[in-house]
């Protein structure tokens, strides 16, 4: 069994071996143990449609919409997802590496035991996205996004980029913040309620509070 640890967050990872994937590149409403490199899925429309136990590498799925179904056991890797709209589907046991989901909408996904590793989120609405198991995101760009009533409680948000990031309605107690960058996150401070930060954060904090309670500093 195949797990990585983020700080705290201890994900399990999907335990796939390419020799035994049939290779692909036909969607054909939905994959199970397939190999599938560099297909053009751009535009697509799906529905209920399941991946499970894959390994997609290079894939166009930019422009398409995905709803309901589920990714589970995949790895995905530099993927993109770019103006894609996924709504209602379940992300599970999945590493997704150097991916783009600019400016990507997930609406009420589900995420259990995922990683998202470099990947891009800048422009990504994220809204009633809920994680249900460990959720890490490290070394993403998460800039100029908008997240929205998402119940993200502890995952990791580990050396990412979050300016500009907008944060409304949002639970992220417990959530491992460390070493990712703060300066220009647009949030109320009751968002950050319960989250982890490191020392050399404060800075970034204090600057945060002052924006948020409209404070004035003087120097005498």
């Amino acid at each position: 069994m195949r797990t990585t640890t983020i700080g705290d967050v201890k994900v399990l990872l999907p335990d796939l071996e390419p020799d035994d994937l049939d290779t692909t590149t036909d969607l054909d409403g939905g994959l199970t143990e397939a190999l599938v490199e560099g297909a053009a899925w751009h535009g697509s429309h799906l529905e209920d449609v399941s991946i499970r136990s894959s390994l997609l590498i290079g894939v166009d799925l930019s422009e398409s919409t995905w709803e309901a179904g589920s990714l589970y056991g995949c790895e995905i890797t530099r993927t993109d997802f770019s103006g894609a709209a996924l709504t209602g589907i379940t992300i599970e046991r999945c590493a997704i590496t150097g991916s783009r989901f600019t400016g990507t909408r997930l609406i009420d996904v589900r995420l259990k035991d995922v990683l998202f590793e470099a990947c891009r989120f800048d422009y990504a609405t994220l809204q009633r996205v809920t994680a249900a198991g460990s959720v890490a995101f490290t070394d993403c760009t998460l800039t100029n996004g908008a997240w929205s009533s998402c119940r993200l409680p502890r995952i990791a948000l580990r050396s990412c980029d979050l300016t500009g990031l907008e944060l409304d309605s949002c639970h992220l107690d417990g959530t491992d913040l460390r070493g990712s960058r703060l300066h220009g996150l647009k949030t109320p401070l009751d968002n950050l309620r319960g989250v982890t930060l490191d020392e050399d954060q404060l800075p970034e904090l204090t600057q945060l509070t002052v924006a948020a309670l409209d404070l004035t500093v003087r120097n005498e």
